[in-house]
């Protein structure tokens, strides 16, 4: 079965031949693919001044990251057995306050070494984010 025939007054018959360098045509493409559509859709909108929605999925294979998260991971762990101790009707001990206070100091400073990245690739990004990590509170 044939597809049906668009209404005349919104089909597109007339072209506007446009040249770009490899450099503004690779930008272009881009975008179009960010935002899920084939060039010329994409390119019709921009010039009617539609609005265009990019997604974008940043993917990071940092080995400061996947460090970062092993730790994370680990610490986890420890709060997870310090919780179980207690539950169980565990005393508290300094030995048992020394590890929860060493885990927190922990994940404090691992706070600020994802701080720290974030701010790199903001930097390295041109500070595109939507809220400035030195801005947060603890």
């Amino acid at each position: 079965m044939a597809r049906p025939k668009k209404d005349r007054e919104l089909q597109h018959k007339h072209q506007i031949m446009l040249r770009l360098t490899d450099t503004e045509y690779e930008i272009v493409s881009e975008s179009a693919k960010a935002a899920h559509l084939p060039l010329a859709e994409y390119a019709r909108k921009q010039i009617m001044q539609q609005k265009v929605m990019a997604k974008y999925e940043i993917v990071a294979d940092l080995p400061e990251l996947k460090k970062l998260i092993a730790e994370f991971g680990k610490i986890g762990s420890n709060l997870n057995q310090i919780a179980r101790h207690f539950n169980s009707g565990g005393i508290h001990s300094q030995r048992m306050l020394k590890a929860i206070g060493q885990s927190v100091a922990r994940i404090y400073e691992m706070k600020y070494e994802v701080l720290k990245m974030a701010g790199d690739f903001q930097a390295v990004s041109g500070g595109r984010s939507h809220g400035n990590p030195e801005t947060h509170s603890e």
